[in-house]
């Protein structure tokens, strides 16, 4: 895993779970263990290369533990450990930001974007952008 550039504290969380996934994964796995393709129908869509990276390295880290059960066909099971139980906060406060996002009012900087788009809507180049 690449180095923090700057020692902050900030970057070394973002290192970790920074990317388009992995908090997702967390969330979903603060419901309980959870198997691959059970992960893989939550998020529809990640790849399973993706994923299995994404759970590779939150394992690596110590945020996720990967149980395999000695069954026919063989059964594996993913869980955060209590050290990612300690992400529930930081998804909780993700989720109120998402869905404040989803709410609020369009900001007029959207609005002065969306008229460009359509004034230049007759040569595909938005104008006084």
């Amino acid at each position: 895993m690449k180095r923090s550039a700057t020692g902050c504290s900030v970057e070394e969380a973002m290192r970790l779970l920074g990317g388009r996934w992995r908090l997702l994964v967390v969330s979903y796995l603060l419901d309980g263990p959870k198997r691959f393709n059970d992960l893989r129908r939550d998020i529809p869509g990640i790849s399973q290369r993706m994923l299995t990276l994404d759970l590779r390295s939150l394992e690596q880290v110590g945020l996720v533990q990967r149980t395999v059960f000695a069954e026919v066909p063989v059964k594996v099971e993913y869980q955060l450990t209590e050290d990612g139980q300690r992400l529930r906060p930081i998804v909780e406060i993700m989720r109120d930001f998402g869905l404040w996002l989803k709410t609020r009012p369009e900001r007029e900087t959207g609005r002065r974007l969306i008229a460009a788009v359509e004034e230049g809507a007759g040569n595909g180049v938005p104008r006084n952008v």
